[in-house]
């Protein structure tokens, strides 16, 4: 695995990112890699964060650096793992986030059909062993948990794992907002394997409830911020304009691959061959140029949703605990029908939903701690902070998207 030739890439999160295995860099250059340049990490919190500009191409970078710390500390630990495995344990992180479309989750649903971006990124990893000679072989395995040692796939998906590790420390540097700045060290520090298990010492429970407790944080105060989430569901709801457009025979501008799958419904449970390339041709610019082009499609719908997003004038987006009544939704699509809008049309200006988040699940992939008398106890037995079911109860709230008077003149 190991070469003359080292690597460096400067990170400005942890300093220099050291790249040894020719066929990690040899990922990291395949234009599959690179295109993650272009995918927002953040989808449009820049709106609400000006510095948050930064790419998938820096986090899957900054995950595989957390995993060589993580790998160098077990292996201190007197954890075996070989060469082989270390590498593949770099692969498998580096490639966690290949299969994002533009603006990262936001775009998902409408481009892709009910495929998830780990079902993409899965196969994306596929087609390139393939094209490699199964040289991905046990970096697959690792990533679908079909591995035999089983904690290595806990690093990859897991309530503490790197992608987790790396995006909350990332995120929180470029937002600006300091309640995501985990101790990353000091956890990676704290990992021990037992029975074959991903588990942490005793003394490192104030740095995991830091690091669940900076994950909150940052959903409420980041990711769901109510303005960048505004213009998430606008940039939706255009999406959603411009497939109505093509399936009424008109035909809004968009680049090959967009129009690709705009003009079509996708409603398999894989990509095809072929759709998977048109996929892999798809990246932030791609939306950008068409919301540009749309500002003066003869659609006065998606004409004026457009040029709402690209001028930053978004819907007024209200949130509340309660579901927000029936008539309050209508009184704001009377003020829609004043405006000459057709009934057909409010649902692109006036929507409600819920958001929600979950600070511990502890069903799902348990955190386990390894105490100061050598047995393994789930979290919530060790410490009883994590027993409250404030902490593992799944957070609602509600929206309403509705228009700002100075959109209706």
């Amino acid at each position: 695995m190991k070469t003359k030739k080292v690597t460096l890439l400067n990170d400005p999160i942890y300093g220099f990112i050291s790249i040894r295995s020719p066929l990690v860099f040899k990922v990291i250059s395949h234009p599959w890699f690179q295109r993650l340049r272009r995918i927002s990490q953040m989808g449009f919190s820049c709106y609400v964060y000006p510095g948050a500009h930064h790419t998938r191409f820096e986090h899957a970078l900054g995950a595989m650096h957390l995993m060589q710390e993580v790998i160098e500390v077990l292996q201190k630990k007197g954890v075996e793992i070989g060469e082989e495995e270390s590498e593949a344990l770099q692969l498998a992180i580096l490639l966690h986030d290949v299969g994002h479309g533009p603006f990262s989750h936001t775009t998902e649903a409408l481009l892709a059909g009910p495929i998830s971006h780990e079902e993409i990124s899965l196969g994306i990893m596929h087609k390139l062993n393939d094209e490699w000679n199964g040289a991905l072989d046990l970096a697959i395995a690792i990533f679908t948990n079909t591995y035999k040692r089983k904690f290595m796939h806990q690093l990859i998906v897991g309530q503490i794992d790197l992608d987790r590790m790396d995006y909350l420390k990332r995120d929180s540097f470029y937002s600006g907002a300091t309640e995501g700045n985990i101790n990353s060290k000091r956890i990676i520090e704290m990992m021990v394997v037992v029975e074959d298990q991903l588990a942490f010492e005793e003394k490192s429970l104030y740095s995991i409830e830091k690091f669940l407790m900076a994950r909150r944080l940052m959903y409420w105060q980041v990711y769901l911020h109510k303005t960048s989430l505004s213009a998430e569901f606008l940039l939706t709801k255009v999406l959603v304009r411009v497939r109505f457009c093509f399936q009424n025979h008109l035909t809004p501008k968009t680049s090959a691959p967009l129009g690709y799958f705009l003009s079509q419904n996708h409603r398999n449970t894989s990509l095809s061959d072929l759709q998977l390339e048109k996929f892999l041709l798809l990246d932030d610019s791609d939306i950008i140029q068409g919301l540009k082009s749309w500002q003066v499609e003869e659609d006065k719908v998606l004409s004026k949703m457009s040029n709402m997003l690209i001028n930053r004038n978004l819907l007024k987006i209200k949130i509340q605990n309660e579901p927000f009544e029936k008539k309050s939704i209508a009184r704001k699509y009377e003020r829609l029908e004043k405006q000459g809008l057709s009934k057909e049309d409010f649902k692109y200006f006036v929507f409600t939903g819920v958001i929600s988040n979950q600070t511990f699940v502890p069903q799902d992939n348990e955190i386990l701690i390894l105490t100061k008398k050598g047995k393994l106890k789930e979290l919530q037995e060790v410490d009883a902070f994590f027993n409250s079911e404030e902490l593992s109860r799944v957070q609602q709230k509600y929206f309403l998207c509705f228009p700002r008077d100075k959109h209706l003149t």
